[in-house]
């Protein structure tokens, strides 16, 4: 027999040293002896195997050769078998504007004739072209495919010459000043359906260079240099000796705990903040303040705290990050800082610490209280929580300001939390008031996420509220949310068990969302964020759920091992890293979730204001001795060995003595040595929600006509629902509904059903015969005066509004009826792009002294002061007769960029909805 080879055996995912050993001659005494068995998984699902010194999933294996060094021969498999029908879409100014969703040009990009350049036919902007070819069995796209494709805007042209403006699809007009690029989108890359980044990738623009109206670009379609791999080792390079070094009988999770020191380090800037990942420079609120909370408070204070201060207004308040609309308050989890800042004061005890965030983050919640709390809900408006990429998360139709308007899950939980901190802050430094008054806030919030949320049939809670005057709640999973909930302590009784056993869960982690969202490619939507899974994980741990919390370990090693570093992402349907939209190594919340994991999931440390107590949890397949070694907590250095598996711990001590409720003082100081034995007692059987890769139908894009809803056919779609004020109003098969006449008011919207009983997202919603229940108030100058390229407005002319110009603006109205009117504005805020920067628009609106609300006037493009949108509506009661409402720039209103806050007004639309 011959020898086996090291780098065969190295892909079969055999033992290192069974890899590396010669075989017995036939004269050995053991000659003739069985073979070894091979070693036992230490888990093991459809998709991949994790031994306790190698993780195999398919041909790709990962290796511990030692507790300082990985190999991997992972390779991303993102080109291989990918289709040649190409799906695309013109895009005006990096906006989804050239027909009705659900509506793309395809072509067939197989080889040409002769060697040929490939390319599109001329297409005219806004007819779709179909490529009639049938697409060929085991026909694939060719590496290095360059298409040029080539769009014919001369009717675009033509409208700007004739009249100033185009009439776009949905009946918007783009006026000619504002008309600034042209570019594709679509499924496959460079391709990308991305619409607000469009703008960064100069390949995607259309360009007309001999200026005969005909725009081409030349793209080159599944790129060998997109192709990825991993494969390699990695070694220990760094002194991590001043962090906690574990060891354990399983050496593989033990070299990934290294390697996610390491790159803590690695994730450390020269001014002492922490950087966000590799390919993400700067200190970002949520990613810190996450991260901070996993387990950064603890390894890495001083850099935490640098980093929490750096993202505080001159003010003294916390930072928004830039998100959609340009920042706050279309997002607001930027509370999540509050929540971080306490994780440090519980892992130090720095009394100066606490009483330097305490007024921030009071000054915080006083802004988010007036800006963006509702009062009839008791929930937070705003943005998902760390899912701010407004397409990935949200039907397309919504615009900021319905974002705004909407309730998010896991921002609601992180206002929660952010509410109980306060508190917990206020009673130490004597603020009784100011507890009280969080405390109630908080309850009130929570009451209102098990009120408004809780799904009742699925046994988790929904994604959001979202709609206009009427909402509903997306019945879509949202993980991060669903953790937060659980661990948070918003889910009582027995809903935090049922949370972790129905949330939906896939072979490589739990999703983001689920089910995915028709259309979009991986990042947050069909994505897997390993410090979700972390906290996914710990709220599984919480609640004695062995099944979840496994799974979630060997979700948060696979990645890693794999890759050799802690991506940010990657594909929830695959596992691959390079299939998302966005992606980075050494991502300082993903490392951060891995340690987490260790600490305060294995370990089981909950850290409070007087005592560290250890609730550790060990699977039974992860039985066995774990050190951790060097661990400072305050003025204490602790050496803690754990043995066994269990929830609860047969013995614990300190320095050989009883340690009562597994709890040291935080006055405890000096080396000590816990010792924890386990129970070795099975835990409770336990289950997860685990289900397959699934996208939900398209959103119907529906109109109102002659007396009917109307939408074009939905893919997939088996039965449509049709909602009346977010409420159900029939079921159909049919792509028609007849809308009785002189009804009362009326929001409809349509979802789609498809075969397996997932919905769609909820269309826009369509007043039928609208005109009867709207008036519109002219807010204008006698003519307009601005040194903005505007076009487009109503009426005479419009009102600048500014940091200076009418900071308190008086708007005059008349109503024939007392009655519930849904308030809005119609404006336009070119300050910035709908995807970034930090110039949304805020003002204060009155009646006489009554506080109706916070009007939220989002940037809607670069310069582009003609493209007219509406702000979100405030629902108030307005007496019959004259009325004045005044809009004011209150202290409250401050947005993240400070020295610009301006959009101007063209109109106030009111329309009676009771």
């Amino acid at each position: 027999m011959s020898r086996l080879s090291c780098s065969t055996a190295f892909l079969l995912g055999l033992g290192f040293l069974a890899a590396c050993q010669m075989t017995k001659p036939a004269s050995s005494p053991t000659a003739g002896a069985p073979a070894a068995a091979p070693p036992a998984p230490v888990w093991q699902s459809a998709a991949y195997t994790v031994y306790r010194d190698s993780l195999v999933q398919g041909r790709h294996t990962a290796r511990a050769l030692s507790r300082q060094q990985l190999t991997s021969n992972y390779q991303s498999p993102a080109n291989a078998f990918q289709s040649p029908q190409i799906s695309f879409t013109f895009s005006l100014n990096g906006k989804d504007n050239e027909m009705a969703p659900g509506q793309d040009h395809q072509f067939l990009a197989l080889p040409a004739a002769g060697g040929m350049a490939l390319e599109t036919p001329v297409i005219v902007f806004g007819q779709q072209h179909l490529d009639k070819r049938p697409v060929p069995a085991n026909q694939y796209l060719a590496p290095n495919t360059p298409l040029t494709i080539r769009l014919d805007l001369r009717p675009l042209l033509a409208a700007f010459r004739k009249q100033g403006y185009y009439t776009l699809y949905n009946g918007q007009k783009l006026y000619e000043a504002d008309f600034k690029h042209v570019f594709v989108a679509g499924n496959t890359a460079p391709l990308s359906w991305d619409f607000d980044n469009l703008i960064n990738k100069p390949s995607l623009e259309l360009k007309d260079p001999d200026g005969n109206g005909i725009y081409e670009t030349t793209v080159v379609l599944n790129a060998h240099s997109d192709q990825k791999t991993t494969a390699g080792t990695w070694n220990a390079s760094l002194d991590v000796s001043a962090f906690p070094q574990l060891t354990s009988d399983f050496p593989l999770l033990d070299a990934l705990y290294n390697m996610a020191l390491e790159e803590a380090r690695r994730a450390v800037e020269p001014d002492g903040t922490f950087r966000t990942g590799q390919e993400w420079a700067g200190v970002w609120t949520r990613d810190i303040s996450y991260s901070i909370i996993l387990s950064q408070a603890l390894l890495q204070p001083e850099v935490a705290k640098t980093s929490l201060l750096r993202k505080v207004t001159p003010e003294g308040r916390i930072i928004q990050d830039t998100g959609t609309g340009g920042a706050y308050p279309v997002s607001t989890d930027r509370i999540i800082w509050a929540t971080a800042a306490w994780e440090i004061y519980l892992t130090t005890g720095d009394e100066e610490w606490l009483r330097q965030v305490y007024p921030i983050i009071r000054r915080t919640i006083e802004d988010d209280e007036q800006v963006a709390y509702d009062a009839q809900t008791h929930l937070v408006r705003g943005e998902s929580s760390f899912l701010d990429w407004r397409e990935q998360t949200y039907p397309k139709w919504m615009q900021p300001a319905d974002i705004y308007q909407s309730e998010n899950l896991g921002t609601n939980a992180a206002h929660y939390q952010g509410n109980i901190v306060l508190g917990l802050m206020a009673e130490k430094l004597g603020e009784t008031a100011v507890a009280r008054d969080a405390q109630t806030r908080a309850a009130r919030i929570k009451q209102g996420i098990n009120q408004h949320l809780w799904l009742d049939d699925r046994g988790y809670y929904g994604q959001f509220r979202y709609g206009r005057v009427h909402q509903q709640v997306s019945p879509k999973a949202e993980a991060l949310g669903e953790a937060l909930a659980v661990l948070f302590g918003v889910a009582e009784g027995s809903r935090p068990q049922t949370v972790v056993a129905h949330t939906p869960v896939m072979d490589y982690g739990v999703p983001c969302i689920y089910p995915q969202i028709s259309g979009i490619p991986p990042y947050h939507n069909n994505a897997v964020w390993p410090f979700v899974q972390s906290y996914w994980g710990l709220a599984a741990a919480k609640v004695g759920n062995e099944t979840a919390f496994l799974e979630s370990l060997m979700a948060v090693a696979r990645p890693a091992a794999l890759f050799l570093t802690n991506k940010e992402n990657f594909v929830a349907s695959n596992g691959d890293f390079a299939g998302t939209q966005i992606n980075s190594s050494n991502m300082l919340w993903s490392l951060s979730g891995a340690l987490g994991l260790v600490y305060k999931g294995l370990f089981g440390m909950d850290f409070q204001a007087d005592q560290l107590t250890f609730r550790p949890f060990v699977p039974q397949a992860l039985a066995g001795t774990r050190r951790l070694t060097n661990l400072r907590y305050r003025g204490a250095v602790l050496d803690i060995e754990m043995t066994g598996f269990g929830q609860g711990y047969h013995r614990i001590t300190l320095d050989g003595q009883p340690l009562p409720d597994g709890t040291i003082p935080a006055t405890l100081t000096g080396a000590h040595t816990i010792r924890i034995e386990l129970n070795n007692l099975p835990l409770a059987a336990s289950s997860q929600n685990k289900v397959t890769h699934h996208v939900a139908p398209p959103t119907p894009a529906v109109r109102y006509a002659a007396g009917a809803l109307a939408w074009p056919s939905v893919e997939g779609a088996r039965a449509y629902q049709v909602l009346r004020n977010g409420q159900f109003a029939a079921r159909t098969t049919e792509s028609t509904y007849p809308v009785p006449g002189g009804q009362p008011f009326g929001e409809y919207q349509v979802v789609a059903i498809d075969a397996q009983g997932f919905e769609s997202f909820a269309s826009e919603p369509v007043v039928p015969e609208a005109a009867r229940y709207t008036q519109v108030v002219e807010i204008e100058t006698a003519a307009p005066r601005s040194a903005k390229a505007y076009r487009g407005y109503t009426g005479k002319g419009f009102v600048e509004v500014s940091k200076t110009l009418n900071r308190r603006l008086a708007v005059p109205v008349s109503v024939p009826t007392t009655g519930h009117y849904a308030l809005d504005f119609r404006y336009a805020n070119g300050n910035g792009p709908i995807n970034t920067s930090n110039k949304c628009a805020i003002r204060t609106l009155r009646l006489g002294a009554q506080l109706l609300g916070t009007v939220v006037l989002p940037q809607r493009g670069v310069n582009e002061w003609s493209d007219w949108g509406y702000s979100n509506p405030i629902i108030v009661q307005l007496p019959r007769g004259k009325s004045v409402l005044t809009l004011t720039l209150a202290p409250a209103n401050e947005n993240m960029n400070g020295a610009v806050n301006e959009a101007i007004l063209d109109q106030l639309r009111l329309v009676r909805v009771e």
